[in-house]
């Protein structure tokens, strides 16, 4: 990872439809370096992806809430996984050190709603208690382009 890289990623960060074309006018290198740049990005997995980036709220779920999942010894994790992975209202799960096994993200219509996400992800013969907590606000969204600025100083 270099300045180009950075500046690469920012720009593409910034405005993810500019285009290879456009990249290479403004960050003043060839398209060929900007295209093989991105190739590598991608290949290495730095670019995890270009997907759009969804707002659960403007989905109509503006609640969201984190769960802390204890899993019974011995049980494994990856069941539970799979079980959640079929929720559409789990945002993430991670497996965790500390106070429970799983943590995870949901969201919901509304606190209510909430009651019937949480159920459902409890309905799983591994879990054996959980905790949750009710997001108020977000003080700092999901960000990785301040860790990328302190990665490649300039």
């Amino acid at each position: 990872m270099d300045a180009i890289d950075r500046n690469l990623i920012e720009l593409f960060a910034a405005e993810p439809r500019i285009g290879v074309l456009e990249a290479s006018r403004r960050l003043g290198v060839a398209r060929g370096t900007v295209q093989a740049r991105l190739d590598k990005l991608q290949r290495t997995g730095v670019i995890a992806g270009w997907g759009p980036h969804l707002s659960p709220e403007a989905l109509d779920h503006p609640v969201t809430a984190f769960l802390t999942l204890e899993i019974r010894q011995g049980a494994g994790h990856e069941s539970v996984a799979r079980h959640l992975a079929a929720i559409p209202e789990v945002l993430e799960a991670h497996t965790i050190t500390g106070a429970g096994d799983m943590w995870c993200r949901v969201v919901a219509r509304s606190n209510a709603d909430l009651q019937r996400v949480i159920d459902r992800a409890l309905d799983h013969r591994s879990i054996v208690r959980s905790s949750t907590v009710i997001a108020l606000a977000t003080q700092i969204p999901y960000r990785v382009l301040p860790l990328l600025r302190a990665v490649v100083q300039e």
